[in-house]
């Protein structure tokens, strides 16, 4: 990163977060849980006896470090974790927060994620927010791809363009006007120049962006940074290729299927049907995608008897109480709604999901499995429900 975007974040660390927060919360989300990593890199299948080497990337203020070892922790289970970040400001916080919380076994590392390869090799590296900030995104891609195991996998995030419309406009007129200025004095010009803005402002309209409304942080990182470049699904998955990598899956795998607003099937070959899929619904602000070495994805083990599902912020009880109502399910997400016609006779089987049975217990008669595909192909694709083995045998 160049001193400018180092200084941001000295002068501003980012997300801002409260290190006595952690004793009331546990900020979660993809990517990076556990169950979800399991699911999308390792085919629900991970040996969770085998300890975690894991990578945090840009870990700013600790969001992805704290949710990982947090969750990694109650589950019993055991890992090393390096957090990597330029800004001394951001990792301080992080150590605080990982102290508040008691969590061990985590390395603190103020460097730059394009040295990762010194430090692994890992078996999982997350680096959410920080590729499209680099001079050289690729890189970015690069360093991380040469620091996994050849069996190992990434999470990572990077910024959509169709969802931040206003942001580079804006971006472009406040570096034109205050870039000589220090971040303190930028922040408060800003702050004066935006409130003069018209209402008609493509950002103003854009009712999705809110992190100007969450601190001088967000303000800052949405409309000051003065190294932001968007991706595209296809830009994604094309610097993923350059770096030896295979695109794995999306935790909102549903999104990037265009079928829903179509008449027809688009014929397309699987990237330029996701990439059809952002186009029309307009709504990504980011990307959030797995990534493995090339040529060895796991697919998800849908329909597998000995696969292990887990529901993700959701009651099992209640949903079962829900379906067996026989309206189905309907979720809403950036900004869709998408409705599912699970069967009532589903309800049963998705209350005996706790995160230790198999598929064969749930589902037990190929009438079972039927309604089980129904609840796969709702939850699974939506990210409300993963395969994975990590509490098997625990608790």
């Amino acid at each position: 990163m160049t001193d400018t975007v180092r200084a941001q974040y000295e002068a501003f660390p980012y997300p801002e977060r409260k290190p006595t927060d952690e004793r009331k919360r546990l900020i979660t989300g993809s990517p990076s849980l556990p169950v979800e990593m399991d699911h999308w890199l390792w085919g629900g299948a991970r040996d969770w006896s085998q300890r975690l080497k894991a990578l945090v990337a840009g870990g700013g203020t600790g969001d992805a470090l704290i949710q990982l070892a947090q969750k990694l922790t109650d589950a019993g289970r055991s890992y090393d974790i390096t957090y990597l970040d330029l800004s001394q400001a951001s990792r301080r916080i992080a150590e605080k927060r990982a102290e508040v919380r008691k969590l061990s076994g985590i390395t603190f590392v103020t460097g730059s994620l394009l040295d990762a390869g010194d430090y692994g090799p890992f078996d999982y590296i997350d680096c959410c927010g920080v590729l499209h900030h680099l001079s050289d995104p690729q890189a970015g891609f690069d360093a991380l791809a040469g620091a996994l195991k050849p069996d190992g996998g990434i999470g990572l995030m990077v910024y959509a363009p169709h969802g931040r419309s206003g942001v580079y406009p804006l971006q472009d007129a406040f570096n034109t006007l205050l870039h000589n200025l220090p971040p303190e004095k930028q922040l408060k010009a800003a702050k004066r120049v935006f409130d003069r803005l018209p209402e008609a402002h493509p950002f103003k309209r854009n009712q999705r962006l809110v992190d100007h409304k969450n601190g001088d942080a967000g303000f800052y990182d949405l409309l000051l940074h003065s190294q932001d470049r968007p991706f595209t699904i296809t830009a994604l998955i094309e610097a993923l290729n350059a770096a030896g990598l295979d695109y794995a899956g999306a935790p909102e795998a549903m999104l990037y299927d265009p079928a829903p607003l179509l008449d027809d099937p688009s014929g397309l070959d699987p990237v330029a049907d996701m990439q059809l899929a952002e186009d029309l619904r307009g709504t990504f602000k980011t990307h959030i995608a797995y990534a493995r070495p090339k040529g060895q994805v796991i697919a998800p083990p849908l329909g597998r008897p000995d696969a292990v599902p887990l529901l993700r912020d959701m009651d099992a009880a209640a949903l079962a109480s829900h379906l067996a109502k026989g309206q189905g399910l309907t979720i809403d997400t950036a900004g869709t709604s998408f409705h599912f016609g699970i069967p009532a006779q589903a309800a049963p089987l998705v209350a005996r999901v706790d995160g230790h049975r198999p598929v064969a217990d749930i589902a037990p008669s190929e009438m079972d499995l039927r309604h089980w595909a129904a609840v796969e192909a709702a939850l699974c694709p939506s990210g409300l429900m993963h395969y994975s083995h990590l509490l098997v045998g625990q608790g």
